[in-house]
């Protein structure tokens, strides 16, 4: 009885907040935690139970040898990333965490056979810090997929694409990806009857020759969209300015209903954890990003969310805790 409630009470939790509003950041993780705890009810209902215990078993295997694998996995992945994209420490984020990972692995084998009580316990402590970020990184994750997979697609009075950086004055694949998306967008509700308007936004960098707003403006142009249906944001440089400029633009032209705004895929739920801290009322949509960019890039996302919401991540911290204990208390 106590192990169905220790299930139920996150997942109300979750269903409730989703329902309330997809952009909250603790929908991400209930959604970890009811994942967790069902994964626990199922291994107790499981003792017994050849049919529920044998694929838990397979699961569980696949799952350690995912994580023996991921290290491998995130040390190639920085490689590809320094070839391709150059050694900034973004682009280094992947290798870092794989070596992080591998150093991890090593002590915690090493420590945990240690007659020293301070270093078993180290190691000890180690693993399950690094569980516990995993646990996060796993729930944000998901929950980035769930959002990105649904909610409306049409029906919009404006488009916000996010700048991301430009080569020169040209626009680069990574933005290409956004203003295509904005673009099918646009044209299927103009097939639909609608007038939505595009408010591209992005000021100019330093190593950059005009603004991006600019160039992406230039971008739907010349892909036939009308002068009057673009709208210029040239002074953003962050994401809460892309998104609290391009609102601001939209509501002097009296364009208050359903907006939109497109970014890459990675992008999409911390962008739309931004909108709701500034508290406008939007939905994200994300673009398609090349598959050597995606680890590096969400890892960034992972840690902008950590370090911008601790209160977030310590209400996970207790509630696992909690339900930890009282699974202890009933088994």
């Amino acid at each position: 009885m106590l192990a169905g409630l220790l299930f139920l009470i996150p997942a109300s939790f979750f269903v409730y907040g989703v329902m309330r509003d997809r952009r909250r950041l603790s929908n991400a993780i209930w959604l970890g935690i009811t994942l967790v705890m069902l994964l626990l009810l199922l291994a107790e209902a499981g003792q017994d139970n050849p049919v529920i215990s044998l694929p838990l078993l397979l699961a569980f295997m696949l799952a350690v040898l995912g994580l023996l694998l991921l290290p491998l996995a995130l040390l190639a992945n920085g490689l590809v990333m320094v070839r391709r994209e150059g050694r900034s420490l973004g682009n280094l984020l992947s290798l870092l965490a794989g070596l992080a990972l591998i150093g991890e692995m090593i002590y915690f084998a090493w420590g945990i056979s240690q007659p020293n009580d301070w270093i078993r316990g180290s190691a000890i402590g180690l693993f399950l810090v690094s569980a516990y970020i995993a646990f996060l990184f796993v729930s944000l994750l998901l929950y980035s997929v769930i959002y990105g997979r649904t909610g409306r697609r049409s029906g919009f009075d404006g488009i916000v694409v996010l700048g991301a950086g430009l080569i020169g004055s040209k626009v680069p694949p990574l933005l290409a990806s956004r203003l295509d998306r904005a673009l099918r967008l646009y044209r299927r509700d103009h097939a639909a009857g609608r007038s939505p308007v595009i408010v591209v936004s992005g000021g100019q960098g330093a190593d950059e020759d005009v603004s991006e707003a600019f160039a992406m403006r230039r971008y739907l142009l010349e892909r036939g969209v009308p002068d009057d249906d673009v709208v210029l944001e040239d002074q953003a440089t962050t994401t809460e300015e892309n998104l609290r400029y391009s609102k601001r633009l939209l509501a002097e032209r009296g364009l208050n209903g359903r907006v939109v705004a497109v970014t890459n895929n990675y992008h999409v739920f911390r962008t739309a954890v931004l909108s709701r801290n500034q508290g406008l009322r939007l939905q994200v949509i994300g673009a398609p990003t090349a598959w050597y960019f995606v680890p590096s890039a969400f890892l960034r996302e992972f840690v902008a969310l950590l370090v911008r919401n601790p209160v977030v991540h310590g209400l996970a911290c207790a509630v696992l805790m909690a339900g930890g204990l009282a699974l202890t208390q009933i088994s």
